[in-house]
């Protein structure tokens, strides 16, 4: 979980209370370094909505978000790479790793087509700097005039 700078001092209880009736965005690859950063080259993949309360009570180091609908219809193409959690006012609380493998948040699908069911199965809680992606590859996108990132 990567936390906007204005909630870094919540605990996690007080993260999910933030987000009672607000939003959690899926966008595909290119995940800003920083929450508070805006969302420039990744696309909309879908959009949940919390129920109030946001969560339930979770078990096994899993969370249970409760969602008005899910599944969800994906808006267009792609693969899950993060996720943006938005208070109801739409302000950023939270970015989330998302997608197969080591991710806070997995589906049912491991890509999404316009129109079909994105479905949330897993959802948890890593902390701040324990995100399974190589810094380098925060805001990488190929596009003219930016190089990609390199292995060492």
């Amino acid at each position: 979980m990567n936390v906007a700078s204005d909630f870094a001092s919540c605990s996690g209880d007080e993260l999910k209370a933030l987000l009672d009736g607000g939003t959690l965005t899926v966008y595909s690859v290119a995940r800003p370094i920083s929450a508070d950063r805006p969302v420039d080259r990744s696309e909309v993949l879908a959009t949940f909505t919390f129920k109030t309360p946001a969560f339930g009570t979770g078990a096994d180091g899993l969370e249970e978000p409760l969602l008005v609908a899910n599944p969800v219809a994906a808006a267009t193409v792609g693969t899950p790479g993060f996720a943006r959690a938005r208070k109801a006012d739409g302000t950023t609380v939270a970015d989330f790793s998302a997608g197969p493998g080591n991710r806070e948040i997995k589906f049912a699908e491991v890509c999404c087509s316009q129109g079909a069911p994105v479905t949330l199965t897993t959802f948890r809680f890593i902390a701040e700097g324990g995100w399974p992606e190589r810094p380098d590859y925060y805001d990488a996108h190929p596009r003219p005039g930016f190089a990609m990132p390199m292995i060492p």
